[in-house]
């Protein structure tokens, strides 16, 4: 079945409907599920599964008309589900290490460290070991400052408020910072935070990371560990993210989707959200 998010402000569901018909040569009825986003509403097309080409141009006919995004699943999902989620840039609108460099005046060398990587000259954790060494010396006490001026994606309190109401099992798997991602755990009650642990001294950073590395295979595995620790089939786990480095957990999880992602991750998936506010994904719960 196709998931259609539209604009409350701007649903058209006669519209999509006649639009679905015309595109396949057979009627087409769609129905509006209960409303849950305060900006967003979901109709369903209960259809077989369509292929990913298929679905790239309804995006593109939709979104010439309105800011309609689309997912596509084999089924809802049912009590106490698993979500994993990727952080930076995906739960909020920075990028944690980009915001750590501005404080320490070294924005364009990790920008250039960044860029060496993108191109493909360095791997993530040589580019994360190469940035972090920017930081030495930084205070300790700047993720205290730094947190509270990051600024969570539209409808993210909305959604992890929701999922604590359906039971569901959290977790977040960032390439970025223990430090950040302990205090967005415990203000959101997440379940399980994996990320990467900045070495210190004295209330001060030495510029290196120790322990394992949250990179793409442990953010995979970090899923399938949860998986089999909560015992939690495939089909009920959503793993959402925006960079390439999230594409082997969406491929894991039953239903895995780009969040405002790039075009790195897009090229490779077949469900992203563009427009749409993160408590869209409350409408993936059955209404049973």
């Amino acid at each position: 079945m196709i998931l259609f998010f539209s604009p409350k402000k701007d649903s058209d569901p006669l519209t999509l409907s006649t639009l679905l018909s015309d595109r396949f040569k057979k009627p087409v009825f769609i129905e509006r599920k209960n409303e849950i986003s305060k900006e967003y509403v979901c109709d369903v097309w209960k259809t077989d599964i369509l292929p990913r080409t298929e679905l790239v141009y309804l995006r593109k006919e939709l979104q010439n008309e309105r800011k309609i995004d689309l997912i596509q699943i084999e089924s809802f999902l049912e009590k106490e589900p698993l979500f994993c989620f990727d952080m930076d840039s995906t739960l909020i609108q920075e990028e944690v290490i980009d915001e750590l460099a501005r404080y320490a005046g070294v924005y364009e060398e990790v920008a250039h460290v960044t860029k060496e990587a993108m191109e493909g000259n360095l791997n993530f954790q040589e580019a994360l070991q190469k940035r972090c060494s920017y930081l030495k010396d930084l205070p300790v006490a700047v993720f205290d400052e730094l947190y509270f001026k990051l600024h969570p994606n539209h409808g993210v309190p909305q959604l992890f408020a929701g999922l604590k109401q359906k039971n569901a099992k959290t977790a977040i798997f960032s390439g970025g910072f223990t430090d950040i991602l302990e205090r967005f755990k415990q203000e959101y009650s997440i379940d399980e935070v994996r990320a990467n642990y900045l070495d210190r001294a004295d209330e001060k950073l030495l510029g290196t990371v120790s322990g394992t590395v949250v990179d793409k295979f442990i953010k995979r595995d970090s899923l399938l560990d949860l998986r089999s620790r909560f015992g939690i089939p495939k089909s009920n786990i959503v793993a959402v993210g925006d960079g390439a480095n999230d594409q082997l957990m969406l491929e894991a999880a039953g239903i895995g989707i780009g969040f405002h992602a790039k075009e790195g991750l897009k090229s490779n998936i077949s469900n992203w959200i563009d427009f749409a506010s993160m408590d869209v994904l409350l409408y993936l719960f059955s209404e049973n």
